[in-house]
């Protein structure tokens, strides 16, 4: 598809639709009409909660107890996680039950990522130069 910037609220919209009947046929959501006071909505639950659970404490776990202090040595794909919870403003919800120490260690690890220089780290040996540019992408 092209993107046209003149029509992007709707591209947009039509991303998440995408994304949520996909999510819906792979049984990961379902799809609910729930009364908000004069209009109906669609929403779109999630089937099991033990999946939301799982990925929650992967994310704690990699900002707590298996933390590396090199950026590069973060796997891309948690690298991405963090980043789109952060960016979805979840990221502190997974962060709500810890106890206030580990909440706070955890956000500030987590502005740590956010704070860097994402062209100096893309400029690194053996730098992933993708996972920096959408990094940058999203946090401007």
């Amino acid at each position: 598809e092209t993107w046209n910037p003149l029509k992007i609220r709707y591209q947009l919209k039509n991303v998440r639709e995408r994304l949520a009947k996909n999510l819906v046929e792979k049984g990961v959501l379902t799809t609910e009409k729930q009364n908000f006071l004069l209009f109906d909505m669609t929403t779109h639950p999630l089937t099991d909660n033990v999946i939301k659970c799982r990925l929650v404490k992967k994310i704690q776990d990699a900002v707590l107890t298996k933390w590396v202090n090199d950026p590069q040595r973060i796997g891309k794909r948690m690298l991405a996680l963090i980043l789109l919870a952060h960016a979805s403003d979840v990221l502190e919800n997974a962060f709500a039950p810890l106890n206030d120490d580990d909440y706070e260690l955890a956000m500030r690890r987590v502005r740590e990522l956010l704070d860097l220089d994402f062209e100096a780290e893309s400029a690194k040996s053996n730098a992933n130069e993708v996972i920096w540019a959408v990094f940058a992408a999203f946090t401007k």
